[in-house]
């Protein structure tokens, strides 16, 4: 992977905003209508080389596909991220196919984690998350209908190499027009994917792992095609709000660390300096009182076996956690992508604000391990045209660093 070997360069956390024609198109497939497979390819290969130019443009130097490839009817659904997952694998049903009751419930993690409509954050303050004029679209669209995922009922097998292959062949097209030298290619974690019911597998550790050896197709996939592969895993901080009530940290934490185990199973083999590994803390707007703090789980973060690692660092409930650094100290030849922009307001951070973020960093951590990104994917939070300003100021403020650092 790149380093900011005499600047800060910068990144971002994937999902970038999908232009009108394609959401048009993802919104019939998902509706079940007649639609003609070549046109969308051809639309989705066009905007996908639209993004890199775009992001080129505003001083984005890895920048992704978008996750363009990924279907999502609209760019204000919560959750549907890791729904382009099931799409591709084989092993899963509907979810309205089961009774919800038949499901089997191993342990008090499992059982919670079956639903996200239990988060204690959305208890503590469910008038906030119950009121559409006050949570607004993205929240309600979660908290106000809460949904079950697809049941796995036989053995889970990867499917999805058309699929994967053509994201592929559309990101390194994109590149190569316009002379980007890195990429990077997002891919769900097995322990974010592995979160549904599950009528097929013995324990729940046997289900994640299944799930994990499939992924590694995919993940391998990628890295092979000489992309960067970021490793999307939520789950790790987010499961934690998920557990009603609060569990006991250690109990939480082997609990994760079986899914980490997962995860590094898929990656074996695979050279850490081609993967990142990205964490949040759920993209909903909420109070987000109940989030674990990340000083509980950066050893956690540390164990996985990637050359970088992904975390919020703008949003206002984390960006204090800059001092986690301080005591856990990140190995050597590690990369640090701490989020200077959120993606939780719509307020432009200042480009002296997004500087001074990453100064603290590269103070903490050295100026050649930090690339500057975003909390987590911009498309699909806020307003398309909120997210390409974010993108343009993350570009501003990292040359302010760079100029304070390398001066």
């Amino acid at each position: 992977m790149r380093r900011s070997t005499d600047r800060i360069i910068t990144t971002h956390a994937g999902s970038l905003s999908r232009p009108s024609d394609l959401i048009a198109l993802n919104r019939a497939r998902a509706a079940g209508e007649t639609w003609d497979d070549g046109a969308y390819q051809k639309c989705l290969s066009s905007a996908v080389a639209d993004v890199i130019r775009k992001q080129q443009e505003l001083g984005v130097d890895v920048p992704d596909d978008g996750e363009f490839g990924k279907p999502m009817a609209a760019n204000y659904d919560y959750g549907v991220w890791w729904n382009y997952a099931f799409a591709r694998m084989e092993g899963f049903v509907a979810a309205d196919s089961v009774a919800e009751s038949a499901h089997k419930k191993s342990s008090v993690a499992d059982i919670a984690l079956t639903t996200i409509g239990n988060r204690r954050d959305w208890q503590k303050f469910s008038e906030f998350y119950q009121d559409p004029e006050s949570s607004g679209t993205l929240v309600g669209s979660a908290a106000r209908r809460p949904t079950r995922r697809p049941v796995c009922t036989a053995p889970i097998k990867y499917v999805g190499h058309a699929a994967i292959r053509a994201d592929i062949e559309n990101l390194k097209k994109a590149m190569a027009s316009s002379g980007i030298e890195e990429g990077f290619m997002c891919s769900i974690a097995p322990g974010s994917f592995a979160r549904g019911e599950d009528l097929y597998y013995q324990t729940g550790e046997e289900f994640v792992f299944a799930a994990a050896e499939a992924m590694r197709e995919e993940y391998k996939a990628i890295v092979d095609a000489g992309i960067v592969l970021q490793i999307d895993d939520p789950s790790l901080p987010d499961n934690w709000d998920m557990i009603n009530p609060e569990p006991p940290l250690g109990e939480f934490k082997k609990f994760e660390r079986v899914r980490i185990e997962a995860l590094n199973h898929a990656l074996r083999g695979l050279p850490q300096d081609r993967v990142r590994y990205h964490i949040c803390w759920g993209s909903w707007h909420g109070p987000h009182t109940t989030d674990i703090p990340l000083r509980d789980i950066v050893d956690l973060v540390l164990s996985v076996d990637a050359g970088a690692y992904s975390v919020e660092a703008g949003n206002v409930r984390h960006e204090h956690e800059w001092r986690v650094w301080k005591e856990a100290k990140l190995p050597d030849g590690k990369l640090l992508i701490p989020g200077v922009v959120s993606h939780a307001t719509n307020l432009v951070e200042h480009p002296q604000v997004i500087a001074d973020r990453i100064v603290r960093y590269a103070h903490v951590v050295g100026r050649e391990n930090v690339i500057a990104g975003t909390d987590c994917g911009l498309g699909g939070r806020i307003h398309p045209q909120i997210a390409w300003a974010k993108l343009q100021v993350l570009a501003e403020g990292a040359k302010l660093a760079t100029a304070e650092l390398w001066r």
